[in-house]
């Protein structure tokens, strides 16, 4: 039985969560690795272990495929590359807190505009306070921020929203997890020359962490994503991965010792909230995950 028959016996709910926590545990990870190697060395250490196991496991089938389809999977794998570049850039210039934030405006926003009900509208904005709030950026001077910064991070959330959509689609083309295989060899090869740049201060170490980048932040996640997708629509995925500045709060205590502010809790509560309703608006867990949503926008 294949990976993608055992990910669609999995509530495409569980399938988001799951995939939230992997990703950003695997962040946690990386911000031991960013100050020795750069961003771009750890992105693309993720991203080539990523790419190596996932084509190893499937073996996606090349012959055949439409230019619609290489259309698509190039897209995706483009979106896929420039996210993670992006993202991992903007740490360079502004706190992970303010970088999140701004990062996060891509997807609220098009959960927002592809939202039908009222109470699907309230929901997003729900997340986006509990997101303000868990992120700490409120309590960040304005003059320490960084233009450079915060454009790169709001590009990073153009990126994720160009994401949600495309892995939409990917998902509809292709069977099982092929288009993501070739969609993280793409996705490789936009971020090799960044990447090399680091090469000669690359370690075992370093080596042995990027395997685990690859597993947590790439493979576990991006194919939970891409199976969710198929039977859940994309508004509603927007708004459950507002789930992920909570659970990097609760990485960040677990492995990096972070506490919690008031304020953090405060968020967390209102992304619990935003997700609450919208799993119970209309469609309970187990609706989403046994009825095949049309996945708006593939």
């Amino acid at each position: 039985m294949s990976v993608a028959t055992h990910g669609e016996r999995i509530p495409a709910p569980l399938l988001v969560f799951g995939g939230v926590l992997s990703v950003q545990f695997g962040s946690a990870l990386a911000a031991t690795m960013i100050p020795e190697i750069g961003a771009g060395g750890a992105v693309l250490l993720r991203l080539v272990f990523a790419a190596a196991a996932l084509v190893l496991l499937v073996r996606p089938r090349l012959r055949g495929l439409s230019v619609q389809a290489w259309l698509t999977v190039v897209a995706f794998g483009l979106s896929l590359g420039g996210m993670n570049w992006s993202f991992y850039g903007s740490l360079a210039h502004l706190p992970i807190g303010v970088a999140v934030t701004v990062e996060f405006c891509g997807p609220l926003l098009l959960a927002a505009s592809m939202s039908r009900r009222a109470v699907d509208f309230f929901a997003v904005l729900a997340a986006a306070a509990g997101v303000v709030l868990t992120s700490n950026a409120l309590v960040v001077p304005l003059g320490d921020l960084s233009w450079t910064g915060l454009g790169l991070a709001s590009l990073a959330g153009g990126f994720w929203a160009a994401y949600v959509l495309l892995s939409a689609r990917t998902g509809a083309v292709f069977e099982g997890l092929d288009g993501l295989a070739i969609a993280l060899v793409v996705a490789t090869l936009i971020v090799l020359p960044a990447g090399l740049q680091s090469q000669e201060l690359w370690t075992p170490e370093h080596i042995f962490k990027g395997v685990g980048l690859a597993l947590l932040s790439s493979l576990v996640p991006y194919s939970f994503e891409l199976l969710a997708l198929r039977r859940m629509p994309a508004r509603v995925f927007g708004v459950l991965l507002s789930t992920e500045p909570a659970v990097a709060a609760m990485a960040g205590l677990v492995v990096l010792g972070q506490r919690l502010s008031a304020l953090q809790v405060a968020g967390l509560a209102l992304v619990v909230l935003a997700s609450a309703l919208v799993l119970g608006s209309g469609a309970s867990a187990r609706t989403l995950a046994e009825e095949p949503g049309v996945i708006e926008g593939a």
